[in-house]
């Protein structure tokens, strides 16, 4: 996909990796995590066992739009990685894989890397270029900090 583009984060964070992979599997733990203005929230009726092919429904706003998604688990290697995608959404492609990787003297490195595209051809590439990808990055340092708080 020619319009494709990807956001890689690394964050440290305390205790092994089965304590970070444990958060995350725990779905509404997104909401947490999900900048507020977002008003993002889980649909999806609980307790949501997570693993490969699980479907998890969100609500959100972007820019003040109201959103539906659908993210599918399609990978699920506990403690050790995890991948998400949207099935349904804004994005033309929304893939989002997680890893866990333990570091010496303790802790965890946790990597996100998130490849994505917008539909709409070269006015998805406009908007990217005006606010998405200022968005998205704004969304992953929050969640860095909140991430490093709750855990």
């Amino acid at each position: 996909m020619d319009d494709e583009h990807i956001l890689r984060r690394e964050l440290r964070l305390p205790g092994a990796p089965e304590d970070a992979f444990a958060f995350f599997a725990d779905a509404r733990n997104l909401e947490a995590i999900t900048p507020p203005l977002l008003r993002f929230r889980v649909v999806t009726p609980g307790p949501i066992a997570m693993g490969a092919g699980t479907l998890i429904r969100y609500r959100l706003r972007v820019r003040g739009v109201p959103v539906s998604w659908l993210t599918e688990i399609t990978e699920w290697e506990p403690p050790d990685r995890f991948v998400d995608e949207q099935l349904r959404g804004p994005y033309a492609l929304w893939q989002h894989t997680h890893t866990f990787e333990a570091l010496d003297g303790g802790g965890t490195l946790m990597r996100d890397v998130v490849r994505y595209a917008l539909p709409l051809g070269p006015l998805g590439e406009l908007a990217r270029r005006a606010f998405v990808a200022r968005d998205v990055e704004a969304i992953f340092a929050y969640r860095a900090e909140r991430i490093g708080q709750l855990l």
